[in-house]
């Protein structure tokens, strides 16, 4: 969102669009309702309205480990005797992701309880939870104090990375969803691929800004925007998000949905 935010260019696009700045879900909430012409949508919403073009170009994904989409258990219980899992309530794409995993994992049918984003109020819960966002970055941070503070040793699995083992693909989380004509589509597309690569250009800037916002060490917040997550929708995401789709229906947690998107690596 960088031109969106910074000059030059910022006062340009105040004239073309109107920023609401939400929960990934609400986003997709404001689409479905009619509310908004263009939202950064958790991917698994795409089923569930499929009237919603895909901008090309751009993503939220993860090639590798992602850091910030966590499924943490405790240690003596393995993936196939957790009873129960608090789920963060924020993403449903993180917890469509988790239940396709919990199929091939051979625990199926345990049951989410949606929760907010807690990890000691979830784990008094339940016996895992999924924490998304600046809520699983922070407790990396914490992991050692934690285990010291209640003597309680946990595992902490990226879901990003349990995604690429199964499957050798991308974990693709959110794209712009939009409701515009195709005509539009290309014309839009052109000044979301713009600011992300400017906002590339500027991660030095980006990192001391978010310093100061969250108690994380900047060359994690480096590594973070840098290394954990890519941004650009390529072949390897769009069959990522094909995959992602295809075992979610056949795991019956969303309606058959084959996405129409086009690679631009602009």
């Amino acid at each position: 969102m960088w031109d969106f935010e910074h000059p030059p260019l910022n006062t340009v696009l105040s004239g073309r669009y109107q920023l609401d700045w939400m929960l990934p879900s609400e986003c997709a909430d404001r689409l479905c309702s009619g509310q908004a012409e263009i939202g950064l949508v958790p991917i698994a919403s795409l089923a569930n309205n499929q009237t919603l073009r895909i901008l090309p170009g751009c993503t939220i994904a993860s090639k590798g480990n992602v850091r910030s989409l966590l499924l943490v258990r405790r240690a003596h219980q393995s993936l196939q005797e957790l009873r129960s899992v608090a789920a963060d309530t924020a993403s449903r794409t993180t917890v469509t992701y988790a239940r396709i995993l919990f199929h091939k994992w051979g625990n199926p049918h345990v049951p989410f309880v949606p929760m907010a984003a807690d990890l000691d109020a979830m784990l008094d819960r339940a016996d895992a939870a999924i924490i998304i966002g600046d809520p699983a970055l922070l407790a990396l941070e914490e992991r050692a104090n934690r285990e010291e503070r209640t003597g309680e040793k946990l595992v902490y699995h990226d879901l990003a990375a349990e995604w690429g083992t199964l499957t050798g693909l991308p974990f693709v989380s959110a794209v712009w969803g939009a409701t515009v004509s195709n005509a539009e589509l290309d014309r839009l597309a052109e000044d979301f691929i713009r600011s992300r690569d400017h906002g590339l250009a500027h991660n030095d800037a980006l990192v001391e800004e978010w310093s100061t916002r969250m108690p994380v060490p900047a060359e994690t917040i480096r590594a973070y925007l840098t290394t954990n997550i890519h941004y650009t929708l390529d072949d390897a995401c769009i069959e990522g998000m094909r995959a992602f789709f295809r075992m979610a229906s056949e795991a019956g947690v969303l309606p058959q949905y084959e996405p129409a998107v086009v690679a631009m690596a602009l």
